[in-house]
């Protein structure tokens, strides 16, 4: 009884890690607004942006380098407390399924205990996902709202899924990149120092297709 005890209370003080997903192509101050919410105003004690590698089923050269928006991430975080970056999709097979990402992060820390974050939108196309019945199973997910996206939980919706009514950002990594080729300075939509290795490094300057 007293080891059983003993392992519910180890269970019960793991620490809660939201995983927030994405490319990330750039982070830009809405990413940083939304994880900043889910740490302050929810059960979390972290969160944690997966940087997502380039998708092989996309064309070649829809995404920048992995490793530049992982650093500009990085970037992006060193002011953060309780907020990090993870490369975990890059050692991964390709392309990533979230329960995957999931299940490698739990073998690799048994101490911490993980929590999807996703957009209404994504909600609305998550039983079309790869072993969405397990990552219901298993892990605890929480739904913020997006810009024309309603979404109600039913009855049959898991205790485990909750909606959480976080602000409505839409600024989108699409707009900064579009921005940045046509000559705009849209340095109040980065992070500083994110703003200025884009600038130093000239990314996002040439035009190219399926961006």
């Amino acid at each position: 009884m007293y080891f059983l005890l003993l392992s519910q209370n180890r269970l019960m003080n793991k620490s809660k890690v939201g995983i927030f997903p994405g490319s990330f192509n750039p982070i830009h101050v809405g990413h940083l607004v939304l994880a900043n919410y889910m740490r302050e105003f929810t059960y979390l004690d972290e969160v944690w942006f997966v940087v997502s590698p380039q998708n092989p089923l996309k064309k070649v050269g829809s995404l920048i380098d992995d490793d530049i928006r992982l650093h500009m991430t990085q970037l992006a975080l060193t002011d953060f407390e309780n907020l990090s970056v993870s490369d975990i999709e890059f050692s991964l097979p390709r392309p990533s399924y979230t329960f995957n990402t999931l299940e490698k992060l739990s073998a690799i820390y048994p101490e911490k205990e993980f929590t999807l974050l996703i957009g209404s939108d994504n909600w609305t196309t998550f039983h079309k996902w790869k072993d969405n019945k397990l990552l219901l199973e298993k892990y605890s997910i929480i739904i913020y709202p997006r810009l024309g996206d309603n979404v109600t939980l039913s009855e049959s919706t898991p205790q485990s899924v909750q909606l959480v009514d976080a602000p409505v950002i839409e600024i989108s990594s699409t707009f900064i990149r579009e921005s940045i080729k046509n000559g705009k300075n849209i340095r109040a939509f980065l992070p500083a120092k994110v703003y200025d290795f884009i600038q130093e490094n000239g990314l996002y300057k040439e035009k190219r297709k399926n961006v």
